[in-house]
């Protein structure tokens, strides 16, 4: 068991936090290939990662493993997914029910390890009623607030166009979702009281697009 000593919450970075969930898959690949024990430094050597990164990053939530040892791959995976909270069920709503919202729908990382898709909407009529490729129900985005509500749903999925983005942000929080994860090619407004995740993928092509022109040496 890790140590009872814990840095605040708002004293750990995104970053880390995001480091963490690589930690989680790559341990859950060890445990697939019968992998009891793992050091710091076999676990950055096998999955191209740092060493004192991992160490560090793990003592912002205790003290991990045994020296000269290593970690346990069980213990450590399950330590992993009580601090992501992965030890609940989050129910995930996606509005836009387009080509990357219906195939977010049946995607196996959006409907396993704690997270279920529960509901997808969309505002276009033509859309409504509909199955998608997964086998969910096209639902209208008119019921999005009852959807929430009655479903218990954590968090918000944005795959619409972006000029409807903050809208359906608003809504979502409005009907109680705390978390939103944006996938519309925009920037939504800061929120104390939510927490959002921008994924543009058209910034991410231009960030490797600007090392193209000035590889480096």
């Amino acid at each position: 068991m890790p140590s009872k000593r814990r840095t605040p919450p708002d004293a750990i970075s995104d970053l880390t936090i995001a480091r963490l969930s690589i930690y989680l898959r790559c341990l859950q690949q060890l445990e697939a290939e019968e992998t009891v024990t793992v050091s710091s430094q076999d676990l950055a050597d096998r999955f191209h990662l740092n060493s004192a990164q991992i160490r560090k990053d793990l003592a912002y939530f205790g003290e991990f493993g045994i020296r000269g040892v290593g970690y346990n791959v069980r213990e450590l995976m399950d330590h992993l997914k009580g601090i992501l909270a992965l030890d609940e069920e989050r129910r995930v709503v996606v509005v836009g029910a387009g080509n990357l919202g219906s195939a977010l729908s049946q995607s196996s990382g959006f409907n396993t390890g704690g997270f279920r898709i529960v509901g997808i909407v969309d505002s276009d009529p033509q859309k409504i009623g509909r199955r998608t490729p997964g086998g969910m129900t096209i639902e209208a985005a008119s019921r999005l607030t009852e959807i929430i509500r009655s479903r218990k749903v954590h968090i918000g999925v944005i795959t619409a166009p972006s000029n409807a983005a903050q809208r359906i942000c608003d809504e979502l929080v409005a009907a109680g979702v705390q978390a939103v994860l944006n996938f519309a090619p925009t920037q939504l407004k800061e929120r104390p009281e939510i927490k959002v995740r921008n994924v543009d993928l058209k910034v991410n092509l231009e960030f490797l697009s600007y090392f193209l022109r000035h590889p480096q040496r």
